[in-house]
């Protein structure tokens, strides 16, 4: 079952001789419970093309279709409340918020949502990311590599069709990139989530299922590094 899909999709920034296409006209197509990692050289347009993909920024020309939504023909506001709840966003800076505990930051999207977490279900997260020993702690209390496991569970907590994440393990040491990705590959089995990935990290995309690769703005795939993590 397809879950994501372009159309055309392209970004041009500037005008005239300082104009530059940071993503040429794309189509892709990724399927329910994919795993797919995004390469590419610094300023090829990896960032760009996820932003897009999960409705943060505006294409030049194209479609993205989630789930069967153009999600680009929402006015702001219903595309703000479908991010929430169809997608989970993972970055390399956490963004957590500092005055929440690790609970209340994993429950926040739900919360601005106006939407009751359930209970069972971020319980069940919050074990599986191995924090029930830190669910009162404040990010400030936590390691980096813990502070990364919330900003995980924050992109399960609403359940989202899919996850888009951006270099999760570019501020994390080798080990806790290593337990990143697992957790990260873990939410695909057991949630049957639907991952994609921007990484400068050659072992995690040698884990997908599928690898794009982005230079100059264009798009090519490349064949799949291998099996995956356990």
């Amino acid at each position: 079952m397809q879950i994501l899909a372009t159309q055309g999709l392209c970004k041009t920034y500037g005008k005239g001789e300082t104009q530059v296409q940071a993503l040429k006209p794309t189509d892709i197509a990724v399927q329910k419970g994919e795993f797919v990692a995004i390469i590419g050289p610094s300023g090829s347009g990896k960032s760009t093309m996820l932003h897009m993909l999960g409705g943060l920024d505006y294409p030049t020309g194209g479609k993205v279709f989630i789930d069967g939504t153009d999600i680009f023909s929402m006015k702001e506001k219903e595309l703000s409340v479908f991010r929430r709840r169809k997608i989970g966003f993972v970055f390399q800076a956490f963004n957590l918020v500092p005055v929440l505990s690790v609970e209340e930051n994993i429950t926040l999207p739900l919360l601005l949502d106006h939407a009751a977490p359930d209970k069972t279900y971020v319980q069940e997260v919050i074990h599986a990311l191995g924090l029930e020993q830190r669910r009162t702690h404040l990010p400030s209390q936590l390691s980096g590599g813990q502070q990364q496991r919330v900003a995980i569970g924050r992109a399960l907590a609403a359940k989202p069709a899919i996850i888009l994440a951006d270099e999760p393990t570019g501020n994390l040491d080798t080990q806790n990139s290593k337990e990143v990705l697992a957790l990260l590959h873990m939410s695909v089995q057991t949630y049957n989530q639907t991952l994609i990935v921007i990484t400068h990290n050659p072992e995690i995309a040698a884990h997908a299922d599928r690898i794009l690769r982005i230079e100059d703005g264009t798009v090519t795939e490349l064949e799949a590094g291998g099996s995956h993590a356990q």
